[in-house]
């Protein structure tokens, strides 16, 4: 919905690709004062803790990496988790190559890194479809692919509330920890991957882009979880694994998984391969949210970014993460995502408005042949004299 609408106001209205943008319809040149700017900053502040919620949850499995690897046992605490040794690790390394790789532009780092980062994620999911439980995922990939299309209408609509009894502080809980955190999620990580994806939709149409950003990527989703996720679940119910998966916490159920399929010398060298594939995945999102953090804070501006800014962003995203995951864990940056999740989506339900009224118009008054120019500064549509004057 964010990139939607910001691609929208910013290729067909020339306005500049920033939050605040994408409700010019509905505030028009207020956009420039202060409702602007909180706009712009409620969004900055979304993005540092959507993106903080998932290093953080990184962090913990590069660590546990790290140990599987022999990095050695002081990265890890007595409960099995990170400690803080080991998050200072992880943090210096993923937000000093993340810097590095931002101060080097998207055409360079950023693109090296992607392109390493998708070659390993098919690289794993084929060795999943060869050696994993194939059949069983597949299964898994139809049934629940068919379930959730037939639930998602009621599931969306459905809030379970603790009424005392067993049942329902369990459904209630569940819920809370699942559906709810991970759309609050997602509406944290909107500015940051809406931005992203409307600076590469220059040119798509809506039908276009739909399919590209939404339909895709969620069907790749649904065969990953289904394959990866489909073959631990089969090691444990057909007793393989008996119940080294689900005991491990869920920053090392991976690793687990692939001592249980492997033998130990190719279960290291496929850990090696996953801590790297860690490694670019978090630094690409890193990297990545350092830039769209610069270009909602100069307004859209899509040009190069200073260095000290650079710097800055990925040292304060890198402090962010290390005081929350050192002072309260994971469940620290949870509420604090959360909490700024809401707001955010109030902005995402304005952005839909003023989207679904910007079409409109625009196809009355095209099939009425009335041109427009559209002025950013004024917030004025006017008739063109010339056909080709748009």
């Amino acid at each position: 919905m964010v990139g939607l609408a910001l691609a929208y106001f910013s290729y067909r209205r020339n306005l500049p690709l920033t939050i605040r943008s994408g409700l010019a319809p509905l505030f028009g040149k207020s956009l420039s004062g202060p409702v602007g700017s909180i706009i712009d900053i409620v969004a900055v502040v979304a993005t540092v803790l959507g993106v903080a919620q998932t290093l953080g949850f990184g962090v913990q499995q590069f660590v546990a990496g790290l140990h599987r690897v022999g990095i050695g046992d002081w990265v890890l605490n007595a409960e099995g988790t990170a400690s803080t040794a080991g998050i200072i690790l992880a943090l210096l390394v993923i937000m000093g190559a993340s810097t590095l790789s931002a101060l080097s532009g998207v055409g360079k780092g950023i693109k090296w890194l992607s392109n390493i980062n998708m070659g390993l994620s098919f690289f794993i999911l084929f060795f999943f479809l060869v050696f994993g439980s194939t059949f069983f995922g597949l299964q898994a990939l139809i049934v629940g692919m068919f379930d959730y299309f037939v639930t998602l209408p009621k599931t969306l609509f459905t809030v379970w509330k603790a009424d005392g009894s067993e049942t329902g502080d369990a459904l209630s809980a569940w819920q809370g920890a699942w559906s709810v955190f991970y759309w609050a999620w997602w509406i944290a990580f909107a500015p940051f991957v809406g931005v992203f994806l409307a600076r590469i939709s220059k040119g798509r149409t809506i039908r276009e882009y739909v399919l590209g950003a939404m339909l895709i990527p969620a069907t790749m989703c649904f065969i990953w979880f289904a394959i990866v996720g489909g073959t631990a679940v089969d090691l444990t119910l057909d007793g393989t694994a008996g119940d080294s998966i689900i005991t491990a916490g869920s920053q090392a159920q991976l690793f687990v998984m692939l001592d249980v399929i492997l033998s130990s010398s190719q279960a290291w060298m496929m850990a090696v391969v996953v801590v790297i594939l860690l490694l670019t995945y978090l630094v690409t999102s890193a990297d990545s949210a350092v830039l769209i953090i610069n270009t909602i804070n100069s307004g859209g501006d899509e040009g190069p970014k200073g260095r000290p800014h650079i710097i800055f962003w990925g040292s304060a995203l890198g402090l962010v993460v290390g005081a929350l995951l050192i002072i309260g864990g994971l469940g620290a940056i949870q509420t604090a995502m959360v909490i700024d999740a809401l707001p955010f989506s109030m902005v995402m339900a304005l952005m839909g408005i003023a989207l679904i009224k910007a079409i409109y118009k625009d196809s009355i008054r095209e099939k009425a042949g009335v041109e427009i120019i559209y002025d950013p500064s004024t917030d004025a549509n006017t008739k063109a004299e010339t056909p080709d004057a748009v």
